[in-house]
């Protein structure tokens, strides 16, 4: 029997094993970076022990950390969660070998698949399709072509080549991708398949023989090869369904599979599928099927159950399917900067409605699997991922509108997300029609549009400056009834300017009358020229606006919420302030706003031509020289955060006259990167 439970892993993962270890009586053990010492995996668990450094090559990815930390706690098992070690076979070797349970496959069958390239040979005499596959790039002359990193999943080091000049440095950057996520830089390249779907298959077996398959799973949206949605029942005919549940089970069968697993296919518009990968772990998106189960299996529970020996029980072995189950996958992400992970402090994280964290759900209803909590600090060493939203629901259009509005209502402020992305995929006709597959965002840009729309801006922002005004009258040590911007000329108004997420700014003029109505505002700039108008007064209902312009009546004006009529109709602004940050949460989308001083103190002045670092990280290579001549698009640099390779490019024609990082250089926020004097044109 387990006794204590060593979770080698963090955030959401760590708490969705502690959460099955405390209904089976369990103990548990988590370990953590010093950036994640005050994180909630942390707190949840009954002991932690410290693994000193931040980056993962200095914790998480230290197997002798790790194996003493199990030692000091007394734990007599461990999880690897998924990530970091959970595939490495040398790990499970070593778990077992120092006389701990490990909660996964065998050792050898981790070995098996780890390799994709021998696992393709070994589940090709199994019978299960495949694609033509190389591991020399001279030996390719057909394109497209997919280069893939054979260690790992979650899309590191995949990239998609469409032509012989591409492939070297797609081949170059996708070996230091893998290298720096799984330590272990070998690609492999395969044929890509235009409009293809990414389906899975839930595998479970145990160490009495017996393989089983839990469902099929959809997964086709992605960004950058890493899932977004995740949804079952897949989105497949009965037919096809019993194909991949007979492949995944011939490729399970094949390694004599043990624990929770995952076969993952290709999807052809024809129909055809082939083999992809077999995860040899638990999944990010096994809520979904946990939720379609009627008797509300545990997956993590399974797999304790399977590594103390125990046959897999009755209701895992061919279980029905009830009802729909979506999943998104929230991530700290900067929209207005290209979709580059995000960090900062969460100073509030709240959707609303959820029925359960980490469990299963009765009937219809909301989980979340979530790694933070108001208060969290996102740092730029880890996956951007915060949170797993799940809703289940009798049908998927009912799972799908349901999930929707969750998000949308969610209150996340502090740190970018990609919540109105999710909103907007969810609520879209081709979604709706199941018209989806790995291509779907490349082909539908509109998803990437913010939630507010621009011509709401304006309101949101006086709904913004009205909070403010509200927050000063309430905050002030003297004369705190006098009337809100109460002056002896009363024809001046009270002007607020606050800065946008893209850069950009909006100021809001108006004037409340001596009882302190709303006379009149306005906005400048807005998305489409000055916006304002009056406001309707008791005594003078028929004051008209500025042409095109809202009639605005202010309702209530609270710090924390302001209730405004406009053109008949009342909307509620939910406003929250952090210092100068602003976040308002209105009935067309949110709104991260940040108030600006009405006399800003000067700064100085950066070059022109200078290239700032979006986000902290580490400039891993610089391709070009100071004095170099360089055109726009050219690659300058490129700079690691959160896993990832983020290109930095010349915005113009010109020369590079400074290079102040050097290549292993560790950069902040709004660093210097680059500086490029532009070239003038010689007309």
């Amino acid at each position: 029997m387990i006794n204590k439970l060593l979770v080698a892993n963090r955030g959401e993962i760590a708490r969705r094993v502690f959460a099955t270890c405390r209904t089976l009586g369990v103990q548990t053990v988590a370990v953590h970076s010093d950036a994640d010492a005050d994180a909630p995996f942390v707190a949840e668990a009954d002991q932690a022990v410290r693994l000193p450094g931040n980056t993962p090559a200095e914790t998480y990815l230290r197997v002798d950390l790790i194996l003493d930390a199990a030692r000091r706690s007394g734990a007599d098992a461990l999880h690897p969660g998924y990530g970091f070690l959970a595939e490495n076979a040398d790990f499970a070797a070593a778990v077992t070998d120092a006389g701990l349970t490990w909660i996964g496959p065998p050792a050898k069958v981790i070995a098996a698949m780890g390799d994709k390239m021998a696992a393709k040979a070994l589940l090709a005499d199994a019978g299960v399709p495949m694609l033509p596959t190389w591991t020399d790039a001279d030996e390719i002359t057909d394109f497209p072509v997919l280069v893939k990193a054979s260690a790992g999943g979650g899309g590191r080091g995949m990239r998609i080549v469409r032509d012989a000049a591409a492939l070297p440095e797609a081949v170059a950057s996708a070996r230091r991708e893998a290298a720096a996520a799984f330590g272990d830089g070998t690609v492999f390249i395969e044929r890509y398949v235009e409009r293809g779907r990414h389906v899975e298959v839930q595998i479970f077996g145990d160490t009495h023989g017996t393989v089983n398959v839990l469902g099929v799973r959809e997964c086709s949206i992605q960004r950058r090869h890493q899932k977004i949605i995740e949804e079952a029942p897949g989105v497949v005919a009965p037919g096809l369904r019993d194909r991949l549940h007979e492949a995944a089970l011939a490729a399970g069968r094949a390694v004599g599979y043990v624990g929770a697993g995952t076969v993952e296919f290709l999807l052809a518009p024809s129909d055809e599928f082939f083999f992809l990968e077999m995860n040899t772990r638990l999944q990010v998106e096994h809520p979904v099927t946990e939720l379609v189960t009627p008797a509300g299996l545990d997956l993590v529970r399974l797999q304790l159950l399977v590594a103390e020996g125990a046959p897999l029980p009755a209701h895992a072995l061919y279980p029905a399917v009830r009802g729909h189950a979506i999943e998104v996958r929230l991530c700290a992400e900067e929209p207005a900067q290209g979709w580059r992970p995000a960090t900062g402090t969460l100073h509030r994280f709240n959707v609303p409605g959820v029925s359960r964290e980490f469990g299963w759900i009765q009937r219809a209803g909301l989980r979340l699997d979530s790694g933070v909590v108001a208060g969290s600090v996102v740092g730029v060493h880890y996956d951007s991922m915060l949170a797993k939203l799940i809703a289940v629901a009798p049908t998927r259009a009912e799972a799908a509108r349901a999930l929707a509005t969750a998000l949308a209502r969610a209150e996340l402020h502090g740190v970018a997300t990609n919540r109105d992305l999710l909103v907007r995929v969810l609520r879209s006709p081709e979604f709706a029609a199941a018209e989806i597959d790995t291509g779907f965002l490349d082909r539908h840009p509109e998803v990437f549009a913010p939630l507010l729309p621009a011509d709401q801006l304006p309101l949101t922002a006086l709904a913004a400056a009205l909070a403010g005004a509200a927050h000063r009258r309430a905050t002030a040590p003297v004369l705190a009834g006098l009337p809100s911007g109460w002056r002896n000329v009363p024809a001046f108004p009270q002007v607020a300017r606050f800065a946008r997420p893209d850069g950009g700014q909006i100021e809001i003029r108006y004037r409340l009358d001596r009882s302190g109505r709303l006379s009149d505002w306005s906005s400048t700039p807005a998305a489409s020229g000055a916006a304002g108008g009056s406001a309707n007064r008791p005594e003078d209902p028929g004051t008209a606006a500025t042409a095109g312009a809202p009639v605005v009546t202010l309702v209530e004006a609270a710090p924390d919420r302001v209730v405004l009529d406009v053109d008949g109709v009342r909307r509620a602004y939910r406003v929250h302030r952090v210092g100068s940050a602003v976040f308002v949460d209105g009935p067309d989308g949110a709104a991260d706003l940040t108030e600006l001083p009405r006399f800003p103190l000067p700064t100085a002045e950066l070059a022109a031509g200078s290239l700032l670092a979006p986000l902290p990280g580490t400039v891993t290579r610089v391709h070009v020289e100071v004095g170099q001549r360089v055109a726009a698009g050219d690659l300058l640099l490129t700079l690691e955060a959160m896993k990832l390779e983020h290109p930095v490019l010349a915005p113009t024609d010109g020369v590079v006259v400074e290079l102040p990082v050097p290549a292993g250089g560790p950069v902040r926020t709004g660093a210097v990167l680059a500086v490029v004097n532009p070239e003038e044109d010689p007309r």
